[in-house]
């Protein structure tokens, strides 16, 4: 892969921020996501699988596969945002390609073009085997915006 951050961790302070903000979503909590990984502008999180996050055939549930690549996407942005600064999805489409099954699913998060207000980001959920196999299950593109935390 030809992906810069690929070899980069995003700051320490950023991780800390990120990972305190991941650590208060109930949702996340609940599915029993947790995040894999923080660079500058991507973020991978990971939801092994359990019956609990399925559907009726056994396939991760497109709420679940849809919900960590959301997420994945917002702290992907977050970490180029300031720090007195939240992040929210505007809105997101996500393609599934293909049922959703493996020892754990993965969300990246890109972010393709930073702004000031509105950030855009890629969405890539796969499905990973036990072994390592990755298969592309879910692609999508998400709109988010930049503010103020609240009494700032």
């Amino acid at each position: 892969m030809d992906d810069p951050t690929q070899a980069q961790q995003a700051d320490p302070k950023v991780q800390a921020r990120i990972r305190a903000s991941f650590d208060r979503q109930g949702l996340m909590s609940h599915l029993g996501a947790r995040i894999a990984r923080i660079a500058p502008g991507r973020v991978h999180i990971v939801l092994p699988a359990r019956p609990e996050v399925t559907q009726q055939h056994g396939y991760f549930h497109a709420g679940a596969t849809s919900a960590i690549a959301d997420s994945a996407g917002g702290y992907a942005a977050y970490t180029l945002f300031p720090e007195d600064t939240e992040v929210l999805t505007v809105e997101y489409k996500i393609n599934l390609l293909a049922p959703a099954t493996g020892d754990h699913i993965e969300a990246i998060g890109t972010v393709l073009k930073p702004g000031r207000t509105l950030t855009v980001c890629q969405l890539e959920v796969f499905g990973v085997q036990q072994g390592g196999e990755r298969k592309l299950v879910a692609n999508g593109q998400q709109t988010l915006i930049r503010v103020n935390r609240p009494g700032q």
